[in-house]
């Protein structure tokens, strides 16, 4: 099954995400078909970046998006 997922960037305690399309038997950080936004908690509003029209065409073509990106998505008003 293909997820979108994130994939955890930066140093210890600063993290920094990167929201990726993957296999779900891939490690977290491991393999991945496609990056398709990023994500950075630590900013004062939580900046997300997302290429919508790529998000949705995985979504379209049966990619599940995890909890944790299913809710950045309807923040960035994708869903």
């Amino acid at each position: 099954m293909v997820k979108i997922r994130l994939r955890r960037m930066g140093a210890k305690k600063r993290p920094y995400y990167r929201i990726v399309v993957s296999d779900s038997r891939a490690p977290r950080d491991g393999a991945f078909i496609e990056e398709i936004g990023t994500y950075d908690p630590l900013t004062e509003n939580s900046e997300i970046t997302v290429n919508a029209e790529s998000a949705r065409k995985w979504i379209s073509n049966g990619a599940q998006p995890t909890d944790t990106v299913k809710r950045l998505f309807k923040k960035a008003g994708i869903i």
